[in-house]
């Protein structure tokens, strides 16, 4: 039976650095990779730490239509979900480290979530899975 598993999303950003310095330095995310491609272009790969799933590659904007999706690539829906196994802990760091918040916390019958917004726009949920949605 063959085995696959998404290991790579492209995030559209407009200066790899800038989206660096967010993913790694605020959120805590690793840098697996940031290598120069030709034309200027680089391959810059990060994920949470110590995280199952996939990674974000993190795609600097190229053409107009590129530039226009930033902040919007999934037309204002959340479109990323931060899984972490401390809400309270990761809520906080997020919180001291200027992390902008768009509700407060709320606790809900599969867990606790609030919804972010990294420096684009595009809204993420930090959730915390109830011991009985874990699964």
């Amino acid at each position: 039976m063959p085995v696959q598993s998404l290991f790579l999303v492209a995030l559209i950003v407009d200066d790899y650095d800038r989206a660096k310095d967010f993913y790694c330095d605020v959120l805590g995310f690793d840098c697996l990779e940031d290598s120069v491609q030709p034309e200027g272009k680089r391959w810059v790969v990060v994920k949470p730490k110590g995280g199952e799933g996939a990674a974000l590659l993190l795609a600097e904007a190229a053409t107009d239509m590129q530039k226009a999706a930033i902040g919007n690539q999934t037309g204002g829906r959340v479109g990323f979900f931060l899984k972490t196994d401390d809400f309270a802990r990761d809520y906080a760091a997020m919180k001291a480290k200027g992390v902008r918040f768009l509700e407060e916390p709320r606790h809900e019958v599969y867990g606790s979530v609030a919804v972010f917004a990294d420096p684009y726009g595009n809204t993420w949920d930090l959730i915390e899975h109830a011991v009985s949605a874990a699964s």
